[in-house]
């Protein structure tokens, strides 16, 4: 059954109950594994999940599911994807939720229509107006707390006939392409399909089968189920009856055009597709597959089985840890001190390493005889990288200069060669300050390295706050 011709109001529908959302149930157990982790000293450790990349023909879709899985609006609508977007979401602490580009890094983007144009703009910039598609990915990381750790791709859609401008081969191009994406073991395929479209030509369900015969990770999805002919359904597709998949089908209710004219957000279309299932006599006893929040659940099922498969080497290494710790522990021995004596010994160790941080970059300590170190390779950053630099002010000068002596040169033509020279100290300025910050972070982790063996906690603590100082020091040279 087709929907009305023109979509009604978003708030004629009611806000729809809270419903799985990607990593609802994936989030607590990564939070309790990285402070598990955290504790045991492996802050560095991540447990990288599955990329799910989103594959099908032009129009099928592809775009609108991946908004409803992140929850935002973001991605361009009314024209083609022409390259990949890789979207890596983030989890963060905070309540804020914003987007970061590869392309302009530090900057960020709390408007998500910015990012929309963005994409816009960066594909424009770089293909201009030509329909052909390019396997240069556009990066961006989307930060939110309601997140898990995890990569969506919106690969653009398979053509099986050139238009306008597009080259012979774009078929093949196109193809090729997705496939590069989606034979990766660890990728989810999301294999999307319009409804309106015959299921047993879809190209994305055969391009998955391609690279996963197996079909142990793909999951179909049957888009624009709203606007099949009257008298039709999908019932048949979700049931697995014209085109059997294991691990499913799940049916969706995409934003139309009309939709989005009526500024209709994410929110706003999930009201819809719940109306939309709860109206249709076709899909009753189907709710398991029918819907975004059903799709995100099965993802998070075969997330959660993936944090699973993953726990046993996990269980081994910290094992590996306890018994490392435990011998550590006991050769030790008791120390018997007071918390009074412990407080002194700490006053010593940092004393100590105070002095040996100075006789560092004094030159008074074992010095290396294979390369600069410490206080020798800092004057080799100034003397050696930067003052080069300076000569070019000097030469500018002599050449303004004439034959005249520069002692005499004109004030104002001497105060505009100046300025601009000055600006050229800008990036080897930031380079010195960059290398001699490098030098100094390792300059503090060679001090106390032997004394320090039996305290790592203490080690650790140290690193981290004098790596905070430099950091915001050099954060502070930087603006």
């Amino acid at each position: 059954m087709a929907s009305p011709s023109a979509p009604p109001a978003p708030t004629s529908f009611p806000l729809p109950t809270p419903q799985p959302s990607l990593g609802h149930s994936v989030i607590p157990a990564l939070t309790k594994l990285q402070e598990i982790l955290s504790q045991l000293g492996e802050e560095n450790f991540t447990i990288d999940l599955p990329q799910v990349a989103a594959i099908g023909s032009q129009g099928s879709g592809k775009s609108s599911v991946v908004e409803s899985l992140v929850g935002r609006d973001f991605l361009p609508r009314g024209i083609k994807t022409r390259r990949p977007v890789v979207i890596q979401l983030v989890r963060n602490a905070g309540e804020e939720e914003w987007g970061e580009f590869d392309h302009l890094l530090g900057k960020r983007f709390y408007d998500f229509e910015k990012i929309k144009k963005e994409i816009q703009n960066k594909t424009d910039r770089e293909m201009g107006s030509y329909n052909y598609i390019s396997e240069k990915e556009i990066r961006l990381k989307v930060f939110s707390p309601n997140v898990p750790d995890i990569t969506l791709v919106d690969l653009p859609g398979v053509s099986k006939v050139p238009v306008g401008d597009q080259p012979s081969d774009i078929q093949m191009k196109s193809r090729d392409l997705t496939i590069s994406y989606i034979k990766q073991p660890r990728c989810i395929i999301l294999a999307i399909s319009p409804a309106n479209e015959d299921l047993t030509n879809s190209d994305a369900v055969q391009l998955a089968r391609l690279v996963d015969p197996q079909e142990s990770r793909t999951i179909g999805v049957i888009t624009k189920l709203d606007i099949m002919d009257r008298g039709t359904d999908a019932r048949n597709f979700l049931l697995g009856k014209v085109v059997p998949l294991k691990l499913g089908y799940f049916g969706v209710v995409n934003r139309s055009q009309e939709d989005l004219k009526f500024n209709w957000s994410v929110k706003d279309a999930m009201a819809f597709e719940q109306s939309f299932f709860s109206t249709i006599q076709a899909y009753h006893g189907l709710s398991h597959c029918c819907g975004v929040p059903q799709l995100a659940n099965k993802l998070n099922q075969i997330l959660v089985q993936h944090i699973k498969a993953i726990l046993p080497a996990l269980k081994a290494r910290v094992n590996m840890q306890l018994v490392a710790v435990a011998k550590e522990h006991a050769s030790f021995g008791d120390t018997g001190e007071s918390k009074d004596g412990l407080a002194v010994k700490l006053l010593n160790i940092l004393a100590q390493y105070s002095e040996a941080f100075c006789s560092m970059v004094e030159g008074k300590n074992r010095v290396p005889t294979d390369e600069l170190s410490g206080g020798a390779r800092i004057h080799y950053i100034f003397q050696s990288i930067f003052v080069k630099r300076l000569e070019d002010i000097r030469i500018a000068i002599q050449n303004a200069a004439g034959p005249r002596s520069a002692l005499f040169l004109p004030e104002a033509p001497f105060e505009i060669l100046v300025r601009r020279q000055i600006r050229y100290l800008l990036d080897p300025s930031l380079q010195c300050a960059r290398f001699v910050y490098e030098e100094l972070v390792k300059m503090s982790n060679r001090c106390l390295t032997e004394q320090l063996v039996e305290y790592p906690a203490l080690k650790r603590r140290m690193d981290e706050v004098i790596g905070n100082f430099l950091r915001e020091l050099m954060n502070m040279k930087m603006t």
